[in-house]
This record gives structure tokens, C-alpha cells and sequence, in this order.
């Protein structure tokens, strides 16, 4: 096991209608005024943001407002925000969304306490300690973004999407009614499941050796996602598969399910670039069509270890060959998000071998600058390697 540090500041209020104890719970933390920071129409038209504005009104919290957050958040809007939360004394950002709202949000949250860019901020990396405290009403399981340390964002100007990581930026209050989950499209719940699920992959396949303990909440989890992911598709209003889903999304990118590895994030840093390049492709998506490949291109570092996930996770038998037996796990995973509906090519995402080569000298300049070389730590990469990768996904 690796030395690590682990901070999980985050008061988790799980259940029916906790939305409504947003304001009585940030007027104990001594908010005075917010930055209301949410989505598209959802959030409105479900009566949810309305609902949100009361609980705020009736602690005595004023509030500013700022919508129109995208997947895959852009520069430009968390710009409106740092500059909202200046001009009004904003002293908390509460998030009511999905992983992009919250990604946003974060971004807005340092953003507002500097006086440099915020995307200088984000691509430079240094560590920002003074960061506005984050409230979080979630509605759309996935990202884990509502406990993370992390935020992604896009820059839409420059081709760009990256990442940037502080424990100073994790919420300190996440609000999770499953109920709120009940009307999602089922893509959108497929993706999140998907999302979720490659989080973990990205922990449990890496160059360190076992860690027991760590390896079984991570392999656990799994095995419950494959379980509900089902239940959640074929019954959209059942309350205890969508409670688990979405503790599940949290603890998937808390952090703890990777303590003691060095964790992987090769093929997000891969899907990154994709989403970046064409801005209408779902994370979810984009890494159902990748993991897979990426799986075909490096299991044969550590197959033992393919066999081993197929074996807890798939219930797979041994057939005393490690290399069939790691071959099959990756078959059963393409599988298994193609029985979410997800694609699992990027042909199905409107790239083929006519525009690939198009795609991978506009993606490749950006991964290299955002990634490094080599980068992922299961098995070291090149920007060749990675360009074989997004063939391999067609």
C-alpha cells in the first residue's frame, strides 16, 4: 500500500425532501448571501430551484442567480460567476445539478477569492487555500463531483479540457434526495452509471499491487453497480435502487476507493480530448467507448489482474488461462455498458476512418500538454500509444 492523505470534509444529508433544509442548514454556517448556480430548464420547470429559493428566503439568505451551465462546463460562464460573486459579496456558491453544475461551481468558488484568471488558476495548478465554501443540492448521479476534490472544465476558445485537483474545493454540504433522480432521460442515467463505474476502473488498474482492503470496498461497489444499473433502467421511480446508485456515484470519485493505489486516469485524460474536440459527446459516453480499448491495449501488463476483476465483478471462472480469462472481463465490460445503451465505438459517435486521423492530430497537442508523456500509471503511455487507443475504439 501507498502513502497517501485522505480529507473528506463534506456533511452528506441523505434522503426525501432534504432540499428543503438548504437554508436553515447554510444560515448555521453563517451564509448570508449565495451565488444559486444550476443548470438548463430541468431544474426550474420540476419546481426544484423554486423550491431551493424558498428554503433560502425563509432562513433569511439573499441570493444571486446564475443558470445555463452545459455538460462539459465552459470558461466563459464560470467568468460571469467569479464576477457575480465579487460585485455581491457572495460568501457561499450553492451547486443544484449534475457534475458539470458542481464543477462549475467549484471553478466559481476559487475563482471569486483571487485576482488572477481562474483558467490561469486551473491549467497552472497551484494550490488555492482561500476558496468560497460550496453547498451542493445533487440531481444527477454520476461525477461524484458533490464530495471530489476535483473540477473539469472546458475552454472552448483554446480546444481545451483539463482537470484541476485541491481538497481546499471539496463541498462541505451535499444534499441527495434520490427522488430528484426519478425523471432523468435514460441515457442520461446510463451515462452517470457508466461514469461512475470507470471511476473505480481507473483505481483498481494501476502498478501497484493488491491493497485488500481498499480493493474490496472498490470491487464491492462494482458489484452493486452492475446490480442496480438494471433496476434503475427498468424502474425509474424505484426510490432504494436509485439511493444506492447515487451513494454509490459519491464514494465511486470520493477518493476513498482509491487509497494506497497511484490510481490510473489514462483514458479519462483520452475521453477529455474527445469531449473537447466535439463538445456534444457525454462523458459517460465517450468513456464507454474508450475504457474498453484502452483495456485491449494494455492488459497485458498485470492480466492477472484483468482475470482477477473478471472473477469478483463478473463472477467469471477460471480456465487456467490468465490471458483468455483477462480477455473475457473485457469483453463482459463492453458488455455491460452496451446493456446500458451506451455506444461502444466511436464510429457511433460520428468519428470513422475517414475524420480519425482529423480527430487525433487536434486531440493529441492538447493531451500532451494537459497529460504529459508518458502518462497513466497501470502502463506507461505515449501520444502513440494513445492514438492507437482512439483507433482501437472505432
Amino acid at each position: 500500500m501507498e502513502d497517501f492523505e485522505f480529507v473528506s470534509p463534506t456533511h452528506f444529508v441523505f434522503g426525501r425532501n432534504v432540499e428543503s433544509k438548504v437554508g436553515g442548514m447554510l444560515a448555521e454556517r453563517g451564509a448570508h448571501k449565495v451565488l444559486l448556480h444550476y443548470g438548463g430548464q430541468s431544474a426550474i420547470k420540476s419546481g426544484l430551484i423554486d423550491r431551493v429559493c424558498a428554503s433560502l428566503e425563509q432562513a433569511g439568505i439573499e441570493y444571486v442567480q446564475l443558470g445555463g451551465v452545459r455538460p462539459n462546463p465552459e470558461i466563459g460562464l464560470v467568468r460571469e460567476g467569479v464576477a457575480l460573486c465579487k460585485e455581491n459579496g457572495v460568501d457561499w456558491v450553492l451547486a443544484v445539478g449534475g457534475g458539470s453544475v458542481v464543477d462549475s461551481a467549484k471553478a466559481i468558488a476559487n475563482g471569486a477569492c483571487i485576482e488572477e484568471d481562474v483558467w490561469e488558476l486551473i491549467t497552472k495548478k497551484w494550490q488555492n487555500k482561500n476558496v468560497l465554501p460550496i453547498a451542493v443540492v445533487l440531481t444527477i448521479p454520476a461525477a461524484g463531483s458533490e464530495a471530489s476534490k476535483n473540477t473539469v472544465i472546458s475552454n472552448d476558445e483554446l480546444g481545451m479540457k483539463t482537470g484541476y485537483a485541491s481538497n481546499y474545493q471539496r463541498p462541505k454540504l451535499a444534499f441527495m434526495n434520490p427522488e430528484l433522480t426519478f425523471t432523468l432521460p435514460p441515457f442520461q442515467t446510463a451515462a452517470g452509471i457508466t461514469d461512475m463505474y470507470c471511476h473505480l476502473l481507473e483505481r483498481f488498474f494501476d502498478d501497484v499491487g493488491p491493497v485488500p482492503i481498499t480493493d474490496g470496498m472498490n470491487l464491492s461497489v462494482m458489484r452493486t453497480i452492475r446490480a442496480e444499473a438494471p433496476r434503475v433502467l427498468a424502474e425509474p421511480d424505484n426510490y432504494d435502487a436509485r439511493a444506492n446508485i447515487m451513494w454509490a456515484g459519491m464514494l465511486c470519485h470520493q477518493g476513498l476507493l482509491g487509497m494506497g493505489r497511484h490510481e490510473d486516469w489514462a483514458t479519462h485524460g483520452l475521453e477529455h480530448e474527445l469531449s473537447a474536440y466535439d463538445t456534444t459527446v457525454t462523458h459517460g459516453a465517450g468513456l464507454a467507448c474508450l475504457f474498453p480499448a484502452w483495456m485491449e491495449y494494455v492488459y497485458d501488463a498485470n492480466p492477472a489482474r484483468f482475470a482477477q476483476y473478471g472473477h469478483e465483478v463478473f463472477g467469471l471462472a477460471s480456465t487456467g488461462d490468465v490471458e483468455s480469462d483477462a480477455l473475457s472481463a473485457i469483453d463482459e465490460t463492453r458488455m455491460f455498458f452496451a446493456s446500458l445503451g451506451m455506444p461502444t465505438s466511436l464510429s457511433e459517435l460520428g468519428l470513422d476512418e475517414d475524420n480519425i486521423e482529423d480527430a487525433i492530430d487536434e486531440m493529441i497537442p492538447t493531451l500532451r500538454e494537459n497529460k504529459g508523456e508518458p502518462f497513466g500509471s497501470f502502463k506507461k503511455l505515449t501520444m502513440e500509444d494513445a492514438a492507437e487507443i482512439y483507433r482501437l475504439a472505432l
